[in-house]
């Protein structure tokens, strides 16, 4: 687990609500303690809850931006390969559980197609801990994201299933280690 540092926000900052998933602006000023830095994000807590804020926003919270959230990432493979594609998927976090969504077990299909151009479509079938979550938008974006980013990738899905609906036992056992759960 990370530790949870106090600061104040340096500048009115746009946040997701976490579980809801709505847009808001925390004000410049505002006391907020750091809880999560994973997948180059922030998980904050303020007045009214828990909040999501990326990475662009970094310096409203003092901090800087990592330039790459995901250099393990990088340094597996300068060309496209599932391989690449996973180790992405695997700086995708839920900003309340610092495990990410793969060693959660919550992708469960990954698919690359061969583009006319020579570009690559990927495709992911993913879910989440719980139905309600609003997050989900928010954490298939930031996985989107993150593909499109990827050499030779131009298109990216995220898709969220719900079938089979996942349980704790689909953690993989980094995954529990992690959260103590062995």
């Amino acid at each position: 687990m990370q530790n949870i540092t106090s600061v104040e926000l340096t500048r009115d900052c746009e946040a997701v609500r976490i579980p809801a998933g709505d847009s808001v602006i925390l004000p410049a000023g505002s006391p907020v303690d750091i809880t999560q830095t994973l997948g180059g994000s922030y998980t904050v807590h303020a007045e009214g809850g828990l909040f999501r804020i990326a990475a662009k926003d970094a310096d409203a919270l003092g901090l800087t931006p990592a330039s790459d959230p995901s250099p393990e990432a990088a340094a597996v493979a300068s060309e496209l390969n599932d391989e690449l594609i996973w180790a992405t998927l695997r700086t995708c976090f839920d900003p309340e559980i610092p495990v990410n969504i793969v060693d959660l077990g919550l992708v469960y299909d990954m698919h690359v197609d061969r583009l006319p151009n020579g570009m690559k479509s990927v495709s992911v079938k993913m879910t989440l801990t719980a139905p309600g979550c609003g997050m989900g938008g928010v954490i298939a974006g930031d996985a989107q994201q993150k593909i499109l980013a990827l050499p030779g990738v131009e298109e990216a899905l995220v898709e969220i299933v719900w079938d089979p609906p996942w349980h704790h036992s689909m953690i993989s056992e980094q995954g529990r280690k992690t959260l103590g759960l062995d």
